[in-house]
């Protein structure tokens, strides 16, 4: 009906709340069942020109995956022509370059079938600061890997092995995780339900974290770091884990509140630690 009286807001644009500065309501509830009499304000806020959440995903990822290469195929623009330039890069060079598009390329496989949103948009003015943060970081991380300068990890194969099956490990963690959070809502339903793990062995982390997703996700990138032994590599890795330790303790705390018989051994992001 507000859409119908005023159409440059539509849904997605619209915040109704009870209060001013109240919780936003969600889209499935009912107003007869809210705590009203039989008169109620309601007010609104509009929240500005909106993205749907699949788009979101698929530019922030799709652009790390193409500004790698850029790097990686060493065009003259980025580290000129000098000979010295011209060597063939070592292997772990190489391995990089598939471990990083393998990642990137999984999240966007995952956009597209696995992910299951409970809402559906986001703000269009985040998708510049995301953007920035996933491709600046890609750019950076991709111009040490691939420098012709780069100087390959001090203990060798060993190394990069140990890194390569750790990375490879978490990705499938991190993937099924994702698929047993989508499972939850197979129905179309966007109501909140307990995560348990299932026969799949990756997601008995769930016996001890709130977000594996995010504990598979950090630990890619621990993976990524000492496979590269790459200091602007680390830097994205912390600063990743902090967001997302933010983003899991955020979770943890809306399950407990939601959820009086959650499971009380769970962390939100490291078992028995945090």
């Amino acid at each position: 009906m507000f859409h119908k009286l005023y159409p440059q807001w539509y849904p997605a644009r619209q915040s109704i709340r009870l209060k001013p500065k109240g919780k936003a309501l969600r889209d499935e509830e009912i107003l007869q069942h809210l705590p009203v009499g039989t008169t109620a304000t309601l007010y609104f806020k509009d929240l500005g020109p909106q993205i749907g959440w699949t788009m979101v995903f698929l530019i922030e990822y799709a652009g790390p995956l193409f500004i790698y290469f850029l790097f990686y195929f060493r065009m003259p623009f980025v580290y000129g022509l000098d000979e010295r330039f011209t060597s063939r890069p070592h292997p772990v060079v190489n391995l990089a370059c598939i471990c990083h598009s393998f990642h990137y390329i999984k999240r966007l496989i995952e956009t597209v079938f696995v992910h299951r949103f409970s809402h559906g948009t986001m703000p269009l003015r985040n998708i510049v600061k995301n953007c920035l943060y996933y491709w600046g970081f890609a750019a950076w991380l991709a111009y040490y890997i691939n420098h012709p300068l780069y100087t390959p990890p001090s203990y060798g194969q060993k190394q990069i092995n140990f890194a390569v099956i750790m990375f490879l490990l978490c990705e499938a963690g991190n993937f099924s995780i994702h698929v047993a959070l989508s499972d939850l809502r197979r129905d179309g339903s966007k109501t909140r339900k307990i995560p348990y793990p299932t026969k799949n062995p990756f997601t008995w982390l769930f016996f001890f974290v709130s977000c594996p997703n995010y504990t598979y996700e950090v630990g890619a990138w621990i993976s990524f770091t000492v496979m590269t032994q790459c200091v602007p590599v680390a830097l994205f890795t912390l600063l990743c884990f902090i967001q997302m330790t933010i983003w899991a303790k955020d979770k943890h705390c809306t399950y407990l509140r939601e959820f009086k018989d959650y499971p009380s051994l769970r962390m939100p992001i490291i078992p028995f630690l945090l």
